[in-house]
């Protein structure tokens, strides 16, 4: 994943419609096992974690700090994301930095706990380029 910043919400499984209220309503962030979350090749420990908001703090960067994860050595980071129990991701919302810190590409892997960036080669079950977006206006829909 290229760039330095960024954060996530997810979309839940039933069906709703496209308005960005729906996001409190249907937001995994509660189901996401943040104890257990791993981010490998970040810059200053535990920063992944913070990435994670709920979806009424989204915006808020100064609540958690800090409100950026950056990458240790190069340009990617590898989230290894569980959850509480099963889920249906439906969208995934990035928001990052400015265009040259916004992540430029997302790979989703599903049910492969523990990866490592040995593991990043095999094909993801789904792949997005990504547009800046400072305000998490743009979701991914997930297959």
């Amino acid at each position: 994943m290229s760039g330095h910043q960024h954060g996530r919400g997810c979309e839940g499984d039933e069906n709703h419609d496209d308005s960005p209220e729906m996001g409190v309503e249907y937001s995994l962030y509660s189901k996401i096992d943040l104890e257990n979350m791993e981010c490998l090749n970040e810059k200053i420990e535990n920063s992944g974690k913070d990435v994670f908001k709920a979806w009424e703090d989204r915006l808020n960067f100064e609540k958690v700090i800090p409100t950026l994860v950056e990458s240790d050595v190069d340009e990617e980071l590898l989230f290894n994301i569980p959850f509480t129990g099963n889920v249906k991701l439906k969208g995934v919302v990035v928001i990052g930095g400015e265009s040259d810190t916004h992540p430029s590409r997302l790979r989703l892997f599903k049910n492969r706990p523990h990866m490592t960036f040995d593991d990043v080669n095999a094909n993801p079950e789904q792949e997005f380029e990504l547009h800046p977006d400072t305000t998490g206006s743009l979701e991914y829909p997930v297959k």
